[in-house]
């Protein structure tokens, strides 16, 4: 009997052993799985109906952070909060919004210029860009003309902000993409190229932001 138990003992120890040899596939159990690994989606990749359907499985997923949130040392938060559907008094207000970087890596602006907003806007900000192509693109319409255009010349660089931040018209947020550094690098990048920098000086009499209607300030995803 004690020789069975001790021949018991070491083909356990022999089977333990074993058992905890070589690379481990499964990660076992967890509890709450849905905390600890979340559900990634990409901005452009989840359309109004995928959201539907996903809303039936009971997920809801909304592609913007939670309001009154910032990304944890988020670097120049954007104090405007995005409109409600058909009002306009925070983009006119962005307007006041002024550029807070006083330098940057040139190159690296270039860079995310060209990586993030090329394509529409072309590498020459002629709104030429590839998904365009002097109208043999995918795209019908062309894309804003950054330079030459006075009216985007003249857009004060808080406006650009809000309308990358949140979206205007057929440009969708780029808010996951560029951290708010970023896009203020762009937004100089742009300013640059349009001469000199200077934005068009706003009215003093541009109407406060509201919160009615608003969803999150800027919370943006990497850096």
């Amino acid at each position: 009997m004690k020789k069975l138990s001790i021949l018991s003992l070491v083909v356990a120890i022999v089977v333990l052993a074993a058992s905890c040899d070589g690379v481990r596939r499964k990660p076992g159990r967890v509890y709450m799985p849905d905390m600890a690994y979340s559900r990634a989606y990409e901005t452009y990749s989840v359309t109004e109906e995928a959201k539907k359907e996903l809303e039936k499985q009971g997920i809801h997923f909304s592609n913007v952070p939670v309001p009154g949130t910032i990304k944890r040392g988020e670097l120049f938060p954007f104090p405007i909060l995005k409109d409600g559907d058909g009002d306009t008094t925070n983009y006119v207000a962005s307007k006041l919004v002024k550029n807070p970087l006083v330098s940057m890596d040139t190159v690296e602006a270039q860079r995310l210029y060209l990586v993030n907003c090329g394509i529409c806007h072309g590498t020459k900000l002629d709104g030429n860009g590839p998904l365009y192509k002097g109208g043999d693109g995918p795209f019908p319409s062309k894309p804003a003309q950054l330079v030459g255009d006075a009216r985007y010349e003249a857009m004060p660089e808080g406006q650009m902000f809000y309308s990358v931040t949140y979206g205007k018209n057929k440009m969708g947020s780029y808010a996951s993409q560029l951290n708010t550094h970023q896009r203020w690098m762009v937004i100089a990048y742009i300013k640059a190229k349009q001469g000199g920098g200077k934005a068009t000086a706003a009215s003093a009499t541009a109407p406060k932001p509201v919160k009615s209607g608003a969803t999150a300030s800027d919370t943006t995803v990497k850096k």
